[in-house]
C-alpha cells in the first residue's frame, strides 16, 4: 500500500461515525446476562474480550465465567443503537435509561 493510499485509509477511518447503544453479554453455561452501554458498538467486543482475556476485567462476576466456560460460551449482541445524538449529554442520559430498562427487562448484573 503506497503511503497516499494508507494515510487516505487512515483518514477515513477516523471520520466514521461511531453508533452508541446498549449491549448484552450473555453466558450460555450459566444463563447469565450482563448489559451494559457503549460509545462505540463496534468497538466495545474486542475491548472487553481483551480485559477478560488478561484476567482483570472490573466485573468479577464476568471474569469468573469467563475463566471458567471460556470465549466459546460467551457473545455480545447489540440490543440497541442510539440514534446520532448533536449533545453529548443527550446521548448520555438516553443511554443510562435504555440500560436500565435493559437490565430490569432482562434481569441482568451490570457489565
Amino acid at each position: 500500500m503506497k503511503t497516499e493510499d494508507r494515510k487516505l485509509a487512515i483518514a477515513d477511518y477516523k471520520k466514521r461515525a461511531s453508533v452508541a447503544g446498549v449491549f448484552a453479554i450473555r453466558c450460555r453455561a450459566t444463563g447469565t446476562v450482563w448489559v451494559g452501554q457503549a460509545l462505540d458498538l463496534d468497538k466495545i467486543q474486542n475491548r472487553i474480550w481483551f480485559t477478560l482475556r488478561m484476567g482483570n476485567h472490573r466485573n468479577a462476576e464476568l471474569q469468573r465465567a469467563w475463566s471458567a466456560h471460556g470465549a466459546d460460551n460467551l457473545s455480545l449482541e447489540t440490543l440497541e443503537r442510539i440514534e446520532e445524538e448533536e449533545l453529548a449529554y443527550v446521548r448520555d442520559t438516553l443511554l443510562k435509561e435504555r440500560v436500565a430498562h435493559w437490565r430490569a427487562q432482562l434481569n441482568a448484573s451490570v457489565v
